[in-house]
């Protein structure tokens, strides 16, 4: 049984296991800090938070005996999109005396890691923890780190372009829109989407935007006569997603994204980790460090499952034919 298979039979196995006595000591409350970097606090309030990641967590603590109110206390934050914001919410929960602080993706972790060396730190999707040096090793994390990775690698965006490719089989000239702050386009991710392009006959057209101003990147990819749009995974681009999609819709570009929510919004189609499987697990690392076990010591896990979406409306609307293969192998068509 390799390491990844018994992770996730570990963490079945508490998810249906009641709080235990001894976690569940007399009278203790445990205080979680729980942070989103663009969505407003609205979204994660509730015992049904409306934001379906953080209902997912929310759901799984509460599976595993954690019930605000009672043995619970979360304390919800975000940046809303404003980074220089990070640090401060992080130094606030420190305050706090947080437990345990739960962050979402990058750079969340490398900010959280930068005010405390001390609180335990539980991220939902990294997308390199061992090459942004945010642990050790995702065997043996050895600092106060740990959670979970959203990719197993750079190949994972050279599969969306072939995915891309599937569904436009005669696509010749792709637009990558990436922040260049960032610097997406020299990074592994990159150069893994470059290759494949090379693979597929495909032509990148390299689109960098700065500082959530697509003024110019929009303006170069119209100039560059682009058949579609490949938008770079990354903060940036998850927060302007709706800028991005209605750019895209505007001017009739197929897109694909690293992540479905741009596809709700109208994309044609996403590939990338199941995130709310993601928050589901963090709910168990955060339930281990209750219990007493260190981050240094649990294995980061990487994604067991990702998924393909598909606007099929979206598709419709191009007036393209999507593949009955693709279809039949998507794990959502939105229609």
């Amino acid at each position: 049984m390799n390491r990844r298979t018994f992770l996730r039979g570990l963490t079945l196995g508490t998810v249906t296991t009641p709080l235990s006595a001894e976690a569940q000591q007399a009278g203790q409350i445990y205080r979680v800090g729980f942070i989103f970097l663009t969505s407003p606090v609205s979204e994660m309030a509730g015992t049904e938070p409306v934001h379906y990641l953080a209902r997912t967590f929310v759901q799984a603590l509460r599976a595993l005996g954690y019930v605000e109110g009672q043995n619970l206390i979360l304390e919800r934050r975000s940046a809303e999109g404003q980074n220089e914001r990070l640090s401060g919410i992080v130094a606030e929960l420190v305050r706090l005396k947080a437990d345990v602080i739960v962050t979402g993706g990058d750079p969340l972790p490398r900010v959280a890691k930068a005010v405390t060396t001390t609180v335990p730190i539980i991220m939902t999707s990294s997308p390199d923890p061992v090459g942004d040096g945010l642990v050790q090793s995702l065997a043996r994390p050895g600092g106060n780190i740990t959670g979970l990775a959203n990719t197993v690698g750079p190949e994972i965006g050279a599969k969306r372009l072939e995915l891309l490719k599937a569904m436009l089989p005669r696509l010749s000239r792709v637009a990558y829109l990436c922040d260049k702050a960032e610097k997406d386009w020299e990074s592994p991710r990159g150069k893994a989407v470059r290759t494949a392009a090379q693979t597929l006959g495909v032509t990148l057209v390299r689109t960098e935007f700065t500082g959530h101003q697509y003024t110019d990147a929009f303006a170069g990819i119209t100039r560059a006569r682009a058949n579609a749009l490949f938008v770079a995974s990354g903060a940036a681009a998850y927060a302007d997603r709706a800028l991005i999609v209605d750019f895209a819709t505007r001017t009739r570009l197929p897109s694909t994204f690293g992540f479905r929510e741009a596809v709700d919004l109208g994309a044609l189609m996403s590939y990338g980790a199941h995130l709310a499987d993601n928050y589901r697990r963090a709910a168990t690392y955060v339930d281990r460090i209750l219990k007493g076990a260190k981050p240094a010591d649990l294995p980061v896990e990487q994604p067991s499952k990702f998924e393909l979406v598909i606007n099929l409306k979206t598709a419709k609307a191009l007036g393209l034919s999507i593949p009955q293969t693709l279809l039949l192998r998507a794990d959502q068509v939105i229609e």
